[in-house]
């Protein structure tokens, strides 16, 4: 097992397929246009999953495609097809936000697809529009009912900023209830500098569970001692499960085991970090694969990132990147870019 300087693995990749997305969501992709990746550096299916090898050899055994969305990228089933069955990928699943889902998910889970997210924070229309300004919340939920017919239990992702849906939590869970997806809230956080971050916004791990448990009663804490998922799980009295993902408030980067694999190759240990390493070029000047093990492991064996814990620290200090300035050279520091 690969470990960094605090003692955690090297075990979940996050690989994104594309920095493309057809929403505009406030939260993450609030600018009218951005510098994309240009097309000659994102990496070819065969060199993705020559590096997923490479990610596998040293310990990986989880894989979630991301973007961007994922399925702008063409032909994502043949990428699924490549990875599914590789030894010692335990899983593979794909986060999304749904629009384009209904015509791709039976390729997907033929392809050996295990898993699926969707990403959904509104179930009102005019929510949904001005959050994304895309008019497009009915080929989500058609999205959602394909991910039902054919996964069975899926999970549904929800960032909750106050002000913008926290009245919806409970109606989110009862959503969740009627299409059979467990509901994990996401904390607001300030990654990249396009985002409009204010810690105002930020509703809260404490503030989700004050409001369930006004409409639900008691709500039962779920241990999962050998989990090093970023979601803490809960119970509601009618045995209703759900997760909140609280980076922001109570972050967990003292047990994080996950990693970030641009489209273009850029390798980032941290959400927060500024700086990745650059797998595209060693690969494209046909390095050996024992020489790109060692540029994977030695730049994991010295991680010490813990970004959501120095961002909270700062407290209303926290630096952004000035979108005018660095933004629009470096499209790698957008979380759209490193698959948030």
């Amino acid at each position: 097992m690969m470990l960094d300087r605090l003692g955690r693995p090297l075990r979940n990749l996050r690989l994104s397929v594309t920095d493309r997305c057809n929403l505009r969501c406030e939260y993450c992709m609030p600018e009218d246009d951005y510098v994309w990746l240009p097309r000659e550096d994102v990496l070819h299916f065969e060199e993705t999953s020559a590096l997923v090898d490479v990610f596998l050899s040293l310990g990986v055994d989880k894989v979630r495609l991301t973007g961007g969305e994922p399925l702008l990228r063409r032909d994502v089933p043949s990428l699924v097809r490549l990875i599914s069955s590789k030894p010692g990928l335990k899983d593979l699943a794909l986060t999304t936000n749904g629009v384009l889902l209904a015509d791709q998910v039976d390729a997907l889970k033929a392809a050996g697809l295990r898993r699926v997210t969707v990403s959904l924070d509104t179930l009102r229309r005019d929510r949904f529009l001005a959050l994304t300004r895309v008019d497009q919340l009915a080929a989500v939920h058609t999205g959602i009912a394909a991910a039902h017919r054919v996964y069975g239990r899926f999970k549904i992702d929800t960032v909750v900023i106050r002000g913008v849906n926290d009245d919806e939590v409970a109606d989110l869970i009862e959503y969740g209830k009627s299409v059979d997806a467990e509901v994990r809230f996401i904390e607001y956080m300030d990654v990249g500098g396009a985002s409009r971050w204010s810690p105002e916004r930020v509703f809260s791990r404490r503030e989700i569970l004050d409001v369930l448990s006004r409409r639900y009663g008691s709500i039962e804490s779920i241990a999962e001692p050998e989990s090093s998922a970023p979601a803490e799980r809960f119970a509601l009295p009618d045995g209703t499960t759900f997760g909140i993902i609280a980076s922001t408030t109570e972050p967990f980067c003292r047990t994080c085991d996950r990693s970030r694999l641009t489209a273009d190759g850029m390798w980032y240990l941290c959400l927060y970090a500024t700086r990745g390493v650059d797998l595209r070029d060693p690969l494209r000047r046909g390095a050996a694969m024992d020489e790109i093990k060692a540029l994977i492991a030695g730049a994991w064996r010295d991680r010490t990132d813990r970004g959501a814990e120095e961002r909270l620290a700062l407290g209303d200090r926290r630096a952004f990147v000035p979108v005018q300035d660095l933004l629009r050279k470096d499209p790698h520091l957008e979380m759209h870019t490193r698959g948030g």
